[in-house]
């Protein structure tokens, strides 16, 4: 997608009217090849695929009436990283603000956009935005600090890309047949939801770039041979410039920089991406992991590819986004009024999944999504226990100042993403770049809030967080959004398996800030969810949740007599498989099995905990 900046000063030069963009939704199924390696269903809009760029002004009504003509999948909108300060029911997570949207059912979202930068939507319905369900949206500001200093915009989408279908692969993923919670491994990575993009740029002219990971699972550097860029938003936050040569842009992410063309004519120069290869637990032969395209300023020269010759992440430094600084000036949040206290870990539960966890509790959905029970819950709405135990809630006072205090106990990075806010990042070891894996020689680093270096005097906002592999994080923001709001880590394969919590925030004020239209309620009947109750759908007695949804018992620590019998029959089939392999190795067998790839390994390392700790200051 381009824009001119023309317009944008036109916009500046008139006054800014605020108006309604609408939009139809058709969604259904479609067949796509965006890599040209296989075909494919995707979820389409209109009938059309990739999906629409939506782009608005700021202070705009966006308007998006969507029919769900999939058949065999529900859905649902996510706005990623729009506040909807008093439209806490229109964030679009289903379970939390609002019920899956069946096949055939119908679904109005409505809200104004007072904010500014570059955005996307997305399903957030089980596993459904990796199937195509994906696109920026773009809000233009006429006020931006630097309208006047590009000639042109380009949107850049990054993704991963997979040719089954994520009804097949998550039945793989969460399997017995996958203990370790191997991830399934990309089939390719897409550029704006295709490969070879070129972009026809003037030498010696400055552009505007918004780029998006959109991706379900790897993070992807970014650099552009011959050139420098400065980073002037991300997440939705202008910054004060910064020059870089290399961007780091996990799941969920957005950079928007400005980039000055070279002056010359005589070469197009190659835009580089490379997949995060240490994200996967096995790299296939096939898979090309770093891709070419092009800014082109010559029409008749050659597009070459790029050579890239990369062992480990460490060969790529990347611009280190905790060093950025907003141009609003906002300080440093004062000491916490609550602190929420969580560590990452991936674990086996009794049923022999691997699932993932912040602390002991690995998300489990409700009977009654979130915010409806906290509109039904009457005096109640207040108490967490209302919510279930394992949505993982935690209620928040309106105003207070809040600290997340984010460890991993996990030897992988995890982009975590909070609805309704941005937070600032005031800690987190180690840092991006070079030293990013330098903890996974032992073990996991939690966060010593009585030793740690100083927090910035202003320090960055976004709403997604890259976690590092065994290190730590620290988040504040203030609770000025009365509504519930999900946190959780945005490789879809986490969340999927339990990787988030929920806060409930202000739960006394949600009934004066949220309306829930009828269309809403009709598509919650439509799916048999019900819409008042606890998270066991209990409108007798809020505080029994006996019957909710609950996640897998634990392991237990020793031996039982299932365990025993099991462990026996493995015993036997081991003999018998030793006694197999003796007979047939001397009966000269032909084809030798091949070897089983290695599996993550994990560690519990020394930041354990049993409870979520929260702590309530002053």
């Amino acid at each position: 997608m381009v824009r001119s900046s023309v317009a944008a000063v036109l916009a500046l030069a008139l006054g800014a009217v605020a108006k309604t963009v609408s939009y139809d939704f058709n969604v259904t199924w479609v067949t796509a090849n965006p890599d040209g390696l296989a075909d494919r269903k995707v979820i389409g809009v209109n009938g059309v695929w990739p999906l629409p760029v939506i782009e608005v002004d700021k202070g705009d009504q966006l308007l998006v009436n969507m029919y769900n003509g999939l058949g065999d999948k529900s859905t649902s909108i996510h706005w990623h990283g729009m506040f909807q300060n008093g439209t806490n029911n229109m964030d679009g997570a289903s379970m939390f603000t609002q019920c899956p949207i069946p096949p055939g059912s119908s679904f109005t979202y409505n809200f104004t956009i007072n904010q500014n930068g570059t955005y996307w939507y997305h399903c957030h319905t089980d596993y459904c935005y990796p199937d195509g369900y994906r696109q920026a949206l773009i809000v233009h500001d006429v006020n931006a600090p630097f309208i006047n200093d590009y000639k042109e915009e380009f949107t850049i989408t990054l993704s991963d890309w997979y040719h089954e279908m994520m009804e097949d692969l998550s039945k793989e993923f969460m399997s017995l047949y996958n203990p370790s919670g191997a991830e399934p491994i990309p089939d390719s990575f897409l550029m704006n939801d295709g490969q070879n993009r070129t972009f026809s740029v003037e030498p010696n002219t400055t552009y505007l770039l918004r780029i998006i990971n959109t991706g379900n699972f790897i993070a992807q550097y970014f650099y552009i041979e011959g050139h420098n860029f400065t980073i002037v938003e991300v997440d939705g936050v202008y910054t004060e410039p910064q020059e870089a040569s290399t961007l780091y842009i996990h799941i969920a992410q957005r950079y928007s920089v400005l980039l000055t063309t070279a002056n010359t004519t005589d070469v197009n120069y190659k835009i580089v991406t490379v997949a995060d290869q240490d994200l996967m637990d096995t790299i296939p032969s096939n898979l090309q992991l770093n891709n070419t395209n092009w800014l082109v300023l010559n029409a008749d020269a050659p597009l070459e590819q790029a050579v890239v010759t990369v062992a480990t992440s460490d060969d790529l430094v990347p611009f280190d986004d905790f060093t950025l600084v907003p141009t609003d000036g906002m300080a440093l949040l004062p000491d916490p009024d609550i602190q929420v206290n969580v560590t990452v870990y991936m674990v086996n539960l009794m049923t022999g999944y691997n699932y993932a966890e912040l602390n002991n509790i690995t998300y489990t959905a409700p009977k009654v999504p979130t915010l409806y029970t906290a509109l039904s819950a009457g005096d109640l709405r207040t108490e967490e226990v209302v919510y279930g135990e394992y949505t993982h809630p935690i209620t928040l006072a309106h105003n207070q100042v809040v600290e997340i205090i984010l460890n991993n106990g996990d030897s992988g990075s995890h982009p975590f993403h909070l609805h309704g806010h941005n937070f600032q990042v005031i800690q987190r070891e180690p840092p991006l770049g070079p030293l990013f894996n330098s903890y996974l020689d032992g073990d996991p680093i939690g966060y010593d809030p009585d030793n740690h270096t100083a927090f910035p005097a202003i320090p960055i906002r976004r709403d997604v967080i890259v976690l590092p592999p065994q290190g730590f994080t620290v988040l504040r923001f203030v609770a000025d959004n009365p509504g519930v709001w999900v946190f959780h880590c945005h490789i879809d394969w986490h969340l999927a398996s339990g990787l988030a919590m929920t806060f409930i925030e202000a739960p006394e004020l949600i009934p004066t800030h949220v309306q829930i239209p009828e269309d809403h309620y009709a598509a919650c009947a439509a799916a048999a969810v019900p819409t008042v109750g606890n998270a066991a759908a209990n409108t007798e007695d809020y505080t029994d949740l006996t019957g909710q949804n609950a996640q897998p018992a634990d392991l237990p620590d020793g031996w039982t007599p299932r365990g025993e019998t099991a462990m026996a029959f493995s015993v036997l089939s081991a003999v018998l498989g030793i006694i197999s392999l003796v007979y047939y190795g001397l009966a000269d067998l032909k084809h030798r099995p091949k070897e089983a790839p290695a599996a993550r390994e994990s560690s519990e390392g020394e930041v354990a905990a049993t409870t979520t700790e929260v702590t309530k200051q002053g």
